[in-house]
């Protein structure tokens, strides 16, 4: 975790409180790091997952697919002290995706006509209408796998494959918690 700094953008794989890397997240805590934007499906719950980092109003800004469970999420977005932006989930791993691949934005027909897609360049393919998405990169990506080994290949399970892999390729800096490191050529290709 050297290197993450107040003011930085981590992208965070898991799904709420499943496949979180909450060794990496509890790290954080302890560093108490400020200003951060963390774009992640949701912020945990108040103790668990990133919900721990609004204990101390760690996260400035969250972008995330819903508010979830987190009372405290919830209670610091409409107390205006977090700032939240609600992305669709499949446009939130795309843009995910997109950022890792060095697309630097893409267009989706979701949230097309809604409030999320307010101020956002739209246009017409095939008789349908699109909504311009800026992909997402980060300073660091926070990602929660089961075997790695020691070239930084990675294997998912389970709950792991969501957001995670999508957020592996998305951070300048790539940090992973595993269950276990291997030698190369120990993982089944």
């Amino acid at each position: 975790m050297a290197g993450l700094e107040d003011n930085m953008t981590i992208i965070a794989g898991g799904f709420g409180i499943c496949g979180v890397q909450q060794g990496l997240i509890e790290q954080i805590k302890k560093m108490g790091v400020k200003g951060l934007t963390i774009a992640s499906n949701n912020c945990g719950l108040e103790k668990y997952g990133l919900g721990i980092l609004l204990e101390n109003q760690q996260i400035k800004k969250m972008i995330a697919s819903y508010v979830g469970e987190n009372a405290l999420f919830e209670k610091q977005l409409m107390d205006g002290v977090l700032e939240v932006e609600l992305t669709p989930q499949g446009t939130l791993a795309e843009k995910m995706r997109a950022g890792g691949a060095g697309i630097p934005a893409f267009y989706t027909a979701t949230a097309y006509g809604t409030d999320v897609a307010e101020g956002k360049e739209t246009k017409e393919f095939d008789g349908r209408m699109y909504v311009l998405e800026r992909a997402l990169k980060g300073d660091f990506a926070l990602v929660r796998a089961w075997k790695a080994d020691i070239y930084g290949n990675l294997i998912y399970k389970n709950t792991q494959r969501n957001f995670n892999p999508m957020a592996a390729t998305a951070g300048k800096i790539t940090v992973v918690e595993v269950d276990e490191i291997v030698q190369p050529g120990e993982l089944n290709p």
